[in-house]
């Protein structure tokens, strides 16, 4: 016989036992009992709709603290509503509790579009019962996501829980505008598979004939080591590859339940997926927070943020631009395809079927090599053909006034101040006309400023005041002979009002403004997070440069994603170009950026040099317009000497007030100007004595001249 001691030791094993509750599908009749939604239920226990149906069909179990309280509300209910009794009549639900929408088991467009792939929640066969899970989150760590949240569009009924989630440790999965997913997966191949059944998470495309965004789910450190990963990369040959080994025991996992790896392996952002069954993509992104998936440089302070917030920053992020897929670079440049899809359904008039066909305006499905001078130097279109006629030279402005040719008015001036272009590169891309099709070899051709291109030109005999950098060179110094140009770069020469005769050419026929649609994405994206911050367009010159100062200040998030959607701006350009990486490549073999139909050198050098000629237009105006000079200039940074540590003591304003046009003018929107940063002049000038950029080091650090690159 058990002792009363083994009796009482039982008993207190049972009361310290989490509460037991009812099968599923006791659970879904008292709530029916009740006249209560599953939305208005979720609203209640501050989870989601998704959630409650797991709880009640068997999927997953609740939590503390959810799971007492859905305890005693299920207690509750069944005291009233028995199961073999006469239930009280319920009350009606509220009427401002509307039950979501059911998520359809096909989505179908406004016309078949047999290459756009969709991510559709599948419907799995009930799962059996699983035992509650205990609580793991730290008591004293909050998770509540920041109290200002920028505003979302309507919720896609396919996805209900938005692009994205920030994976923790104990299984909560955080996505956007808060809400919480219980996610019951231990495994890699589990997590995938319920982020493609059961999550709800996705975007739809951007355009009617792109491609949904697949569902992207982040890992906090405690979830990758719960997931079998090192919580950071190690090792020589896995810092140096920034991927897991073939070998590693997550990999063979994958690998064993049929599903692959893009070539880049299981780095820091994962791409798992299989191939798609009919419109039904599967596929999911996976970015690894504690393997530096969040660079500092784009995403600042963003992967030491709690994950509610996290998500929030990245929501934000994906509703405004695209769901992040890789760096800020890869995110620019993936947008771009997804704002312009290479292809798009057309009805075959013999068959009547619909088949894929190029799409006008886009890049197409084929990568295109560049002519000789558009290429770089260990391009195979060079190596193979022994090219030696020089290369495009089209760069942002890396320049200093010459510390002769500074006067001694300037010199007495007390301040250095600097401006900074808003997101130059995406103002230069706005109605930027770009080559479609291959380029053609021309000479003795006429210049046209219409036709996008590569001009071998003569532009040295035109003489500018050596107090502004040339037009033509990123460094500023005058050209020495015949070199090559893009276009916009000789159409102003042309509007300098010099004679161009070029030597040869290499011309693109097929052109349209490619560019476009990522432009006015990305600058809506850039305006509406400034306007969050409280920097909008209706400030007048001085309540701008006060809201400026303080923005940062108003909310670390959305910050954040302002600096990510620059990023993305100046990366994706970059990557237009990108190099051949790693030690063991030689010059002349294909590397793999070279196979992607947006790999355009040409796009590159059109948006660069729209941007510094740009910029040369504002000093050239400048000058003009008040007689004052850079002293230096890095990209879109300028500094000047001025009379006063303001920029309103040297921008050039009308008797009215309002800003001269032609010159710097300050305002929230890309090609406009803010405060880069204010430094006493004898600082600048010792730096020019020294040969280094004073625009550099403004803002009293160093400035990123970054191209993706």
């Amino acid at each position: 016989m058990a002792s009363e001691e083994e009796l009482f030791a039982n008993i207190e094993a049972l009361l310290a036992e989490e509460p037991q509750l009812p099968p599923p599908a006791e659970r879904a009749r008292l709530r029916e009992a009740a006249g209560i939604t599953q939305a208005r239920l979720a609203q209640a226990l501050k989870s989601t709709t998704q959630t409650v149906k797991n709880w009640e069909n068997g999927r997953s179990e609740p939590k503390p603290p959810r799971l007492e309280a859905y305890k005693r509300l299920l207690e509750g209910w069944a005291a009233k509503y028995p199961a073999h009794g006469s239930p009280v009549p319920a009350p009606a639900p509220s009427p401002a509790a509307e039950p979501q929408p059911e998520v359809p088991e096909t989505f179908t467009g406004p016309a078949p579009e047999p290459q756009a792939e969709t991510v559709a929640p599948v419907q799995a066969p009930a799962a059996p019962e699983r035992p509650a899970r205990p609580a793991t989150r730290p008591a004293s760590t909050s998770r509540r996501p920041a109290a200002k949240k920028a505003a979302a569009p309507a919720t896609d009924p396919r996805f209900p829980h938005g692009p994205l989630a920030v994976l923790d440790g104990d299984g909560s999965a955080y996505g956007v505008d808060g809400i919480v997913l219980d996610c019951p997966a231990t495994t890699v191949v589990e997590l995938v598979e319920w982020t493609l059944r059961e999550s709800g998470l996705g975007a739809a495309k951007l355009n009617r004939y792109g491609k949904d965004s697949d569902p992207l789910i982040v890992l906090t450190a405690a979830a990758a080591v719960k997931f079998g990963l090192p919580e950071r990369l190690e090792g020589h040959e896995q810092r140096r590859s920034l991927r897991l080994p073939e070998d590693h025991p997550v990999v063979k996992q994958v690998a064993k339940a049929k599903w692959q790896l893009t070539q880049r392996g299981f780095g820091p952002w994962a791409r798992i997926y299989r191939k798609a069954q009919g419109r039904d993509r599967q596929c999911v992104q996976l970015a690894i927070l504690s393997w530096d998936a969040l660079d500092e440089r784009s995403w600042p302070g963003v992967a030491e943020m709690e994950p509610a917030d996290i998500a929030r920053v990245l929501g934000v992020y994906a509703q405004r631009v695209i769901t992040p897929r890789g760096s800020t670079a890869v995110s620019g440049l993936e947008l771009m395809t997804a704002m312009r899809p290479p292809t798009k359904p057309e009805r075959d008039e013999e068959t009547g079927n619909w088949v894929s066909s190029y799409n006008p305006g886009s890049l197409g499905t084929e990568p295109m090599d560049p002519a000789p001078p558009e290429a770089t130097p260990e391009h195979p279109v060079v190596v193979d053909s022994g090219w030696t006629g020089g290369f495009l030279n089209e760069e942002a402005y890396q320049w200093v006034r010459s510390v002769d040719l500074l006067s001694d008015e300037e010199c007495m001036l007390p301040f250095a101040v600097g401006l900074d272009l808003n997101t130059a590169f995406l103002a230069a891309a706005a109605r930027l006309v770009v080559g479609l099709s291959a380029p053609d070899h021309f000479h003795n051709v006429k210049f046209n400023p219409k036709i996008p291109g590569s001009w071998l030109v003569d532009l040295s005999g035109i003489e500018l005041d050596p107090r502004l950098p040339s037009p033509f060179t990123p460094d500023g110094s005058r050209p020495t002979g015949p070199a090559w140009y893009q276009t916009h770069t000789v159409a102003y020469a042309q509007e300098l009002g010099y004679d161009v005769h070029p030597i040869e050419a290499y011309l693109r026929r097929e052109t349209g403004a490619y560019l476009d649609p990522w432009h006015d994405r990305l600058k809506n994206a850039y305006v509406d997070t400034l306007a969050d911050l409280g920097v909008t367009k209706d400030l007048d010159d001085r309540a701008f440069l006060a809201a400026m100062e303080q923005h940062k200040q108003v909310d670390p998030a959305l910050a954040a994603v302002l600096a990510a959607v620059k990023a993305t701006v100046k990366g994706g350009v970059g990557k237009l170009r990108e190099r051949p990486q790693g030690k063991h490549y030689k010059d002349g073999e294909r590397w793999p950026a070279l196979e992607r139909p947006t790999w355009r050198p040409d796009i590159r050098a059109a948006v660069i040099s729209k941007a510094r000629v740009n910029m040369h237009r504002k000093l050239n105006n400048m000058a003009k317009m008040t007689g004052l000079f850079p002293l230096a200039v890095l990209s879109d940074c300028v500094v000047y000497p001025s009379p006063g540590s303001s920029p309103l003591d040297f921008l050039p304003y009308a008797a009215s007030g309002k800003p001269q046009p032609g010159g710097f003018r300050l305002g929230p929107t890309p090609g406009l100007a803010k405060l880069e940063g204010v430094q006493e002049m004898a600082w600048a000038v010792d730096l020019m004595e020294k040969g280094l950029n004073p625009a550099r080091h403004i803002k009293g650090g160093d400035a990123v001249l970054d191209e993706g690159e």
